[in-house]
Protein backbone atom coordinates (compact mmCIF):
# COMPACT_ATOMS: atom_id res chain seq x y z
CA UNK A 1 0.00 0.00 0.00
CA UNK A 2 2.62 2.59 -1.67
CA UNK A 3 0.14 5.56 -1.55
CA UNK A 4 -1.30 4.85 2.06
CA UNK A 5 1.60 4.41 3.07
CA UNK A 6 3.22 7.81 1.84
CA UNK A 7 0.68 10.24 1.64
CA UNK A 8 -2.42 8.53 3.78
CA UNK A 9 -0.38 8.21 6.96
CA UNK A 10 0.25 11.88 6.68
CA UNK A 11 -3.09 12.92 6.07
CA UNK A 12 -4.56 10.95 9.08
CA UNK A 13 -2.35 13.11 11.03
CA UNK A 14 -4.52 14.49 13.92
CA UNK A 15 -4.02 17.95 13.18
CA UNK A 16 -4.65 17.41 9.41
CA UNK A 17 -7.50 15.49 10.64
CA UNK A 18 -8.70 18.63 12.33
CA UNK A 19 -8.28 20.59 10.01
CA UNK A 20 -10.36 18.80 7.66
CA UNK A 21 -12.91 18.53 9.94
CA UNK A 22 -13.20 23.02 10.75
CA UNK A 23 -13.53 23.55 7.21
CA UNK A 24 -16.36 21.03 5.73
CA UNK A 25 -18.63 23.68 4.89
CA UNK A 26 -15.64 26.24 3.88
CA UNK A 27 -15.43 27.20 0.04
CA UNK A 28 -13.37 24.75 -1.42
CA UNK A 29 -12.36 27.23 -4.41
CA UNK A 30 -11.37 29.77 -1.88
CA UNK A 31 -9.04 26.85 0.30
CA UNK A 32 -7.38 25.85 -2.89
CA UNK A 33 -6.01 29.20 -3.59
CA UNK A 34 -4.14 28.79 0.02
CA UNK A 35 -1.18 27.63 1.36
CA UNK A 36 -1.55 24.40 3.02
CA UNK A 37 -0.48 25.20 6.81
CA UNK A 38 1.20 21.34 7.17
CA UNK A 39 4.31 21.02 4.72
CA UNK A 40 4.16 17.40 4.62
CA UNK A 41 0.61 17.36 2.72
CA UNK A 42 -0.45 20.10 -0.27
CA UNK A 43 -3.68 22.23 0.11
CA UNK A 44 -4.56 20.12 -2.98
CA UNK A 45 -4.53 16.46 -0.79
CA UNK A 46 -6.46 18.11 1.89
CA UNK A 47 -9.23 19.70 -0.60
CA UNK A 48 -9.71 16.33 -1.60
CA UNK A 49 -10.70 14.49 1.73
CA UNK A 50 -12.65 17.49 2.60
CA UNK A 51 -15.00 16.57 -0.60
CA UNK A 52 -14.73 13.23 -0.21
CA UNK A 53 -16.33 13.63 3.86
CA UNK A 54 -18.57 15.36 1.91
CA UNK A 55 -20.22 13.40 -0.84
CA UNK A 56 -19.73 10.53 1.74
CA UNK A 57 -22.70 12.45 4.30
CA UNK A 58 -25.19 12.24 1.22
CA UNK A 59 -23.52 8.92 -0.41
CA UNK A 60 -21.91 6.53 1.61
CA UNK A 61 -22.38 7.46 5.25
CA UNK A 62 -20.91 4.05 6.90
CA UNK A 63 -17.77 5.61 5.79
CA UNK A 64 -17.76 8.75 8.13
CA UNK A 65 -15.64 6.85 10.09
CA UNK A 66 -12.34 7.73 11.55
CA UNK A 67 -9.05 6.62 9.70
CA UNK A 68 -10.78 6.45 6.16
CA UNK A 69 -9.31 8.19 3.46
CA UNK A 70 -10.59 9.37 0.32
CA UNK A 71 -9.98 9.11 -3.29
CA UNK A 72 -9.91 12.01 -6.15
CA UNK A 73 -12.97 13.46 -6.84
CA UNK A 74 -13.80 11.05 -10.20
CA UNK A 75 -13.50 7.85 -8.14
CA UNK A 76 -16.32 9.54 -6.18
CA UNK A 77 -18.85 9.90 -8.34
CA UNK A 78 -18.36 6.79 -10.70
CA UNK A 79 -19.12 4.56 -7.15
CA UNK A 80 -22.23 3.54 -6.26
CA UNK A 81 -24.42 5.33 -3.71
CA UNK A 82 -24.03 2.83 -0.30
CA UNK A 83 -27.87 2.58 -0.62
CA UNK A 84 -28.24 1.20 -4.16
CA UNK A 85 -25.16 -1.09 -3.43
CA UNK A 86 -27.14 -2.49 -0.37
CA UNK A 87 -30.47 -3.49 -2.53
CA UNK A 88 -28.31 -5.22 -5.02
CA UNK A 89 -26.63 -7.10 -2.03
CA UNK A 90 -30.09 -8.45 -1.14
CA UNK A 91 -30.31 -11.21 -3.53
CA UNK A 92 -26.63 -12.15 -3.22
CA UNK A 93 -24.93 -14.92 -1.47
CA UNK A 94 -22.35 -17.67 -1.51
CA UNK A 95 -18.99 -18.94 -1.23
CA UNK A 96 -16.81 -17.24 -3.29
CA UNK A 97 -17.26 -13.61 -4.89
CA UNK A 98 -15.41 -11.30 -6.98
CA UNK A 99 -15.53 -7.88 -8.10
CA UNK A 100 -13.62 -7.76 -11.38
CA UNK A 101 -14.15 -3.73 -11.27
CA UNK A 102 -13.48 -2.37 -8.00
CA UNK A 103 -13.08 1.11 -8.14
CA UNK A 104 -13.50 2.73 -4.41
CA UNK A 105 -15.32 -0.81 -3.42
CA UNK A 106 -18.51 0.45 -2.33
CA UNK A 107 -20.83 -2.07 -4.21
CA UNK A 108 -18.17 -4.63 -3.61
CA UNK A 109 -18.33 -4.32 0.48
CA UNK A 110 -22.12 -4.91 0.49
CA UNK A 111 -22.70 -7.84 -2.62
CA UNK A 112 -19.81 -9.24 -1.08
CA UNK A 113 -21.10 -9.20 2.94
CA UNK A 114 -22.72 -13.00 2.30
CA UNK A 115 -19.36 -14.80 0.45
CA UNK A 116 -16.91 -15.96 2.80
CA UNK A 117 -14.20 -15.98 -0.08
CA UNK A 118 -13.90 -12.08 -1.39
CA UNK A 119 -11.27 -10.97 -4.07
CA UNK A 120 -11.14 -7.34 -5.50
CA UNK A 121 -9.93 -7.04 -8.99
CA UNK A 122 -8.50 -2.58 -9.63
CA UNK A 123 -6.22 -1.72 -11.77
CA UNK A 124 -5.76 1.51 -10.71
CA UNK A 125 -2.65 1.21 -8.18
CA UNK A 126 -3.52 4.30 -5.80
CA UNK A 127 -7.12 3.64 -5.75
CA UNK A 128 -6.95 -0.25 -4.39
CA UNK A 129 -4.59 0.92 -1.74
CA UNK A 130 -6.86 3.64 -0.43
CA UNK A 131 -9.78 0.56 -0.40
CA UNK A 132 -7.59 -1.87 1.06
CA UNK A 133 -6.48 0.75 3.92
CA UNK A 134 -10.35 1.22 4.40
CA UNK A 135 -11.49 -1.93 4.37
CA UNK A 136 -9.03 -2.87 7.46
CA UNK A 137 -10.51 0.05 8.86
CA UNK A 138 -13.73 -1.46 8.96
CA UNK A 139 -12.61 -4.98 9.83
CA UNK A 140 -13.46 -6.16 6.15
CA UNK A 141 -11.18 -8.91 4.52
CA UNK A 142 -10.36 -9.46 0.57
CA UNK A 143 -7.87 -10.29 -1.54
CA UNK A 144 -6.71 -6.91 -3.23
CA UNK A 145 -5.35 -7.79 -6.75
CA UNK A 146 -4.02 -4.78 -8.94
CA UNK A 147 -4.54 -5.86 -11.98
CA UNK A 148 -6.25 -5.22 -15.50
CA UNK A 149 -9.34 -7.18 -15.90
CA UNK A 150 -8.48 -8.82 -19.18
CA UNK A 151 -5.04 -10.38 -17.79
CA UNK A 152 -7.14 -11.16 -14.91
CA UNK A 153 -9.30 -13.16 -16.61
CA UNK A 154 -6.48 -15.03 -19.13
CA UNK A 155 -5.10 -16.45 -16.30
CA UNK A 156 -8.28 -17.07 -13.95
CA UNK A 157 -8.71 -20.78 -13.10
CA UNK A 158 -10.97 -20.02 -10.13
CA UNK A 159 -14.49 -20.51 -10.58
CA UNK A 160 -16.82 -17.68 -8.26
CA UNK A 161 -20.85 -18.15 -7.24
CA UNK A 162 -20.55 -14.58 -8.22
CA UNK A 163 -18.73 -12.26 -10.35
CA UNK A 164 -19.51 -8.48 -10.32
CA UNK A 165 -18.37 -5.97 -12.54
CA UNK A 166 -18.87 -1.94 -13.36
CA UNK A 167 -17.74 -1.29 -16.66
CA UNK A 168 -16.22 2.33 -17.64
CA UNK A 169 -18.99 4.32 -19.25
CA UNK A 170 -16.92 7.32 -20.96
CA UNK A 171 -14.01 6.75 -23.82
CA UNK A 172 -10.93 7.79 -24.44
CA UNK A 173 -11.96 11.18 -24.81
CA UNK A 174 -14.23 11.32 -21.24
CA UNK A 175 -17.13 11.11 -23.60
CA UNK A 176 -19.95 9.01 -22.30
CA UNK A 177 -20.97 6.13 -24.08
CA UNK A 178 -23.58 3.40 -23.76
CA UNK A 179 -23.50 0.40 -26.34
CA UNK A 180 -22.22 -2.67 -24.73
CA UNK A 181 -19.32 -3.20 -27.20
CA UNK A 182 -18.00 0.79 -26.33
CA UNK A 183 -17.42 0.11 -22.70
CA UNK A 184 -14.72 -1.16 -20.83
CA UNK A 185 -14.19 -3.95 -21.31
CA UNK A 186 -16.20 -4.99 -24.08
CA UNK A 187 -18.92 -6.72 -22.72
CA UNK A 188 -19.59 -8.87 -25.71
CA UNK A 189 -15.99 -9.67 -26.15
CA UNK A 190 -15.64 -10.95 -22.45
CA UNK A 191 -19.12 -12.58 -22.41
CA UNK A 192 -18.32 -15.78 -22.46
CA UNK A 193 -14.90 -16.03 -20.50
CA UNK A 194 -17.09 -14.37 -17.37
CA UNK A 195 -19.83 -17.78 -17.77
CA UNK A 196 -17.30 -19.89 -18.07
CA UNK A 197 -15.80 -18.91 -14.52
CA UNK A 198 -19.17 -18.33 -12.65
CA UNK A 199 -23.25 -19.48 -12.76
CA UNK A 200 -23.90 -15.44 -12.25
CA UNK A 201 -22.58 -12.58 -13.41
CA UNK A 202 -24.29 -9.31 -12.53
CA UNK A 203 -23.42 -6.12 -14.49
CA UNK A 204 -24.02 -2.57 -13.61
CA UNK A 205 -24.69 -0.63 -16.68
CA UNK A 206 -25.99 3.07 -17.56
CA UNK A 207 -29.66 4.26 -16.60
CA UNK A 208 -29.64 5.57 -20.25
CA UNK A 209 -29.26 2.18 -21.73
CA UNK A 210 -32.72 0.62 -23.93
CA UNK A 211 -33.71 -2.99 -22.49
CA UNK A 212 -34.30 -4.10 -25.99
CA UNK A 213 -30.95 -3.38 -27.25
CA UNK A 214 -29.50 -5.59 -23.96
CA UNK A 215 -32.21 -8.14 -24.96
CA UNK A 216 -31.11 -8.89 -28.07
CA UNK A 217 -27.17 -8.51 -28.11
CA UNK A 218 -26.89 -10.12 -24.66
CA UNK A 219 -27.70 -14.20 -24.59
CA UNK A 220 -28.02 -15.62 -20.88
CA UNK A 221 -30.10 -12.69 -19.15
CA UNK A 222 -32.60 -14.13 -16.19
CA UNK A 223 -33.15 -10.84 -14.71
CA UNK A 224 -32.95 -7.32 -15.48
CA UNK A 225 -33.70 -4.63 -12.15
CA UNK A 226 -34.53 -0.92 -13.24
CA UNK A 227 -32.80 0.86 -9.92
CA UNK A 228 -34.30 4.62 -9.03
CA UNK A 229 -33.53 6.73 -5.72
CA UNK A 230 -35.33 8.90 -4.27
CA UNK A 231 -37.16 8.56 -8.09
CA UNK A 232 -33.91 9.64 -9.98
CA UNK A 233 -33.29 6.19 -12.19
CA UNK A 234 -29.24 5.81 -11.14
CA UNK A 235 -28.85 1.70 -12.65
CA UNK A 236 -29.59 -0.76 -14.58
CA UNK A 237 -28.15 -4.23 -13.76
CA UNK A 238 -28.13 -7.23 -15.51
CA UNK A 239 -28.04 -10.91 -14.14
CA UNK A 240 -26.72 -13.71 -16.12
CA UNK A 241 -26.70 -16.86 -15.82
CA UNK A 242 -25.69 -20.52 -17.39
CA UNK A 243 -29.32 -22.34 -16.27
CA UNK A 244 -31.28 -19.16 -18.48
CA UNK A 245 -34.60 -20.37 -19.23
CA UNK A 246 -35.46 -18.02 -21.55
CA UNK A 247 -37.85 -15.49 -19.29
CA UNK A 248 -36.40 -12.47 -18.12
CA UNK A 249 -37.50 -11.00 -15.20
CA UNK A 250 -37.45 -7.65 -14.52
CA UNK A 251 -37.67 -5.32 -11.38
CA UNK A 252 -38.70 -1.46 -10.96
CA UNK A 253 -37.26 -0.17 -7.60
CA UNK A 254 -37.87 3.25 -6.34
CA UNK A 255 -35.44 3.43 -2.81
CA UNK A 256 -35.93 5.80 -0.10
CA UNK A 257 -39.66 6.05 -0.89
CA UNK A 258 -42.88 4.14 -0.08
CA UNK A 259 -44.17 2.98 -3.49
CA UNK A 260 -44.19 -0.68 -3.96
CA UNK A 261 -41.53 -2.68 -6.26
CA UNK A 262 -43.30 -3.29 -9.81
CA UNK A 263 -41.73 -7.08 -11.48
CA UNK A 264 -42.64 -8.27 -15.02
CA UNK A 265 -41.35 -10.61 -17.36
CA UNK A 266 -39.78 -9.49 -20.61
CA UNK A 267 -42.18 -9.15 -23.31
CA UNK A 268 -45.44 -9.16 -21.54
CA UNK A 269 -45.87 -5.31 -22.68
CA UNK A 270 -46.38 -6.75 -26.09
CA UNK A 271 -49.36 -8.44 -25.58
CA UNK A 272 -50.88 -6.34 -23.25
CA UNK A 273 -53.84 -3.89 -23.75
CA UNK A 274 -54.61 -0.92 -21.94
CA UNK A 275 -58.34 0.91 -21.40
CA UNK A 276 -59.02 4.43 -21.82
CA UNK A 277 -60.98 6.92 -19.82
CA UNK A 278 -61.67 10.79 -19.07
CA UNK A 279 -59.92 11.33 -15.58
CA UNK A 280 -62.09 10.02 -12.56
CA UNK A 281 -61.54 10.83 -8.92
CA UNK A 282 -57.82 9.44 -8.94
CA UNK A 283 -54.85 10.28 -11.29
CA UNK A 284 -51.48 7.65 -10.64
CA UNK A 285 -48.42 8.57 -12.28
CA UNK A 286 -45.72 5.46 -12.36
CA UNK A 287 -42.48 6.65 -11.22
CA UNK A 288 -39.35 6.77 -13.41
CA UNK A 289 -37.96 3.22 -13.06
CA UNK A 290 -41.37 1.53 -14.33
CA UNK A 291 -41.28 4.68 -17.29
CA UNK A 292 -37.81 3.57 -17.78
CA UNK A 293 -39.11 -0.05 -18.36
CA UNK A 294 -42.05 1.21 -20.86
CA UNK A 295 -44.66 -1.27 -19.66
CA UNK A 296 -47.17 1.16 -20.13
CA UNK A 297 -50.43 -1.34 -21.19
CA UNK A 298 -49.35 -3.56 -18.50
CA UNK A 299 -49.60 -0.90 -15.87
CA UNK A 300 -52.73 -0.14 -16.87
CA UNK A 301 -53.80 -4.06 -17.38
CA UNK A 302 -51.92 -5.37 -13.83
CA UNK A 303 -53.74 -2.69 -12.22
CA UNK A 304 -57.06 -2.43 -13.26
CA UNK A 305 -56.41 1.28 -14.14
CA UNK A 306 -57.20 3.23 -17.54
CA UNK A 307 -55.13 5.81 -19.44
CA UNK A 308 -55.78 8.61 -20.37
CA UNK A 309 -53.97 9.10 -23.89
CA UNK A 310 -51.22 6.83 -25.41
CA UNK A 311 -48.61 9.72 -25.25
CA UNK A 312 -49.73 10.88 -21.40
CA UNK A 313 -48.77 7.39 -19.64
CA UNK A 314 -51.43 9.21 -16.56
CA UNK A 315 -53.73 6.68 -15.35
CA UNK A 316 -57.02 7.11 -13.63
CA UNK A 317 -59.52 5.30 -11.69
CA UNK A 318 -62.91 5.97 -9.55
CA UNK A 319 -61.72 3.78 -6.63
CA UNK A 320 -58.38 4.22 -4.67
CA UNK A 321 -55.95 1.44 -5.62
CA UNK A 322 -53.03 0.69 -3.49
CA UNK A 323 -49.36 -1.03 -3.90
CA UNK A 324 -49.27 1.50 -7.10
CA UNK A 325 -45.23 1.79 -7.63
CA UNK A 326 -45.77 5.74 -8.21
CA UNK A 327 -47.71 8.57 -6.97
CA UNK A 328 -51.58 8.64 -6.47
CA UNK A 329 -53.74 12.00 -6.63
CA UNK A 330 -57.26 12.79 -5.58
CA UNK A 331 -57.64 15.14 -8.34
CA UNK A 332 -60.64 17.08 -10.24
CA UNK A 333 -60.62 18.64 -14.11
CA UNK A 334 -60.46 22.28 -13.75
CA UNK A 335 -60.79 24.90 -16.45
CA UNK A 336 -58.09 27.60 -17.17
CA UNK A 337 -60.05 30.58 -16.34
CA UNK A 338 -60.66 29.41 -13.04
CA UNK A 339 -56.50 29.02 -12.43
CA UNK A 340 -55.87 32.28 -9.94
CA UNK A 341 -53.01 34.55 -10.73
CA UNK A 342 -50.18 34.16 -8.34
CA UNK A 343 -51.65 30.97 -7.08
CA UNK A 344 -48.39 28.41 -5.30
CA UNK A 345 -48.46 25.02 -7.45
CA UNK A 346 -46.53 22.11 -8.26
CA UNK A 347 -46.95 21.96 -11.65
CA UNK A 348 -46.11 18.62 -13.65
CA UNK A 349 -46.71 18.31 -17.32
CA UNK A 350 -47.10 15.33 -19.48
CA UNK A 351 -47.76 15.31 -23.06
CA UNK A 352 -48.52 18.94 -23.00
CA UNK A 353 -47.55 21.48 -25.34
CA UNK A 354 -46.07 23.94 -22.68
CA UNK A 355 -43.19 22.95 -20.03
CA UNK A 356 -43.81 23.42 -16.21
CA UNK A 357 -41.51 27.03 -16.51
CA UNK A 358 -43.64 28.15 -19.29
CA UNK A 359 -46.78 27.27 -17.82
CA UNK A 360 -45.99 29.46 -14.58
CA UNK A 361 -45.22 32.11 -16.41
CA UNK A 362 -48.21 31.92 -18.62
CA UNK A 363 -50.49 31.96 -15.52
CA UNK A 364 -48.62 33.73 -12.99
CA UNK A 365 -48.35 31.18 -10.99
CA UNK A 366 -45.39 30.30 -7.99
CA UNK A 367 -43.82 26.95 -7.58
CA UNK A 368 -44.34 24.88 -4.57
CA UNK A 369 -46.64 24.39 -1.43
CA UNK A 370 -49.21 21.33 -1.06
CA UNK A 371 -51.32 21.73 -4.19
CA UNK A 372 -50.89 20.57 -7.43
CA UNK A 373 -51.74 21.15 -11.03
CA UNK A 374 -51.41 18.60 -13.87
CA UNK A 375 -51.64 19.62 -17.39
CA UNK A 376 -51.89 16.94 -19.96
CA UNK A 377 -54.04 15.35 -22.61
CA UNK A 378 -56.96 12.84 -22.66
CA UNK A 379 -58.04 11.44 -25.61
CA UNK A 380 -60.54 14.06 -25.91
CA UNK A 381 -58.16 17.10 -25.79
CA UNK A 382 -56.27 19.28 -23.68
CA UNK A 383 -57.26 19.04 -19.61
CA UNK A 384 -56.03 20.61 -16.40
CA UNK A 385 -56.56 18.80 -12.78
CA UNK A 386 -55.91 19.78 -10.03
CA UNK A 387 -55.51 17.98 -6.75
CA UNK A 388 -58.38 18.14 -4.07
Amino acid sequence: MQFVKSVGNKLLNKEIQNYISANLNTDLHTLLLKKSPFPEVSMHEIVQQIKGKQVAERKFPFLLKEGIIFPPQLNLEQSSSEKTALYKSDSLKGNKFIDLTSGFGIDAYYLSQNFDDVTLIEQNTELLDIVEHNWKILGRQAKFINSRLEDFLNENQEHFDVIYLDPARRDQNKNKVFLLEDLSPDILEIQEKLQSCSSLVVIKLSPLIDLKYLISVLPGIVRIDIIALKNDVKEIVVFLSNENTGKVFCNCVNLDSNEAAFTYTFGDEETAQAEYSEPEKYIYIPNNAVLKAGVFNLISQKFGLKKLHPNSHLYTSGEKIDNFPGRIFEMVMIDSKSIKKKGQFNIISKNYPLKPEEIKKKYGLKDGGDQYLIFTQSKKGKIILKSV
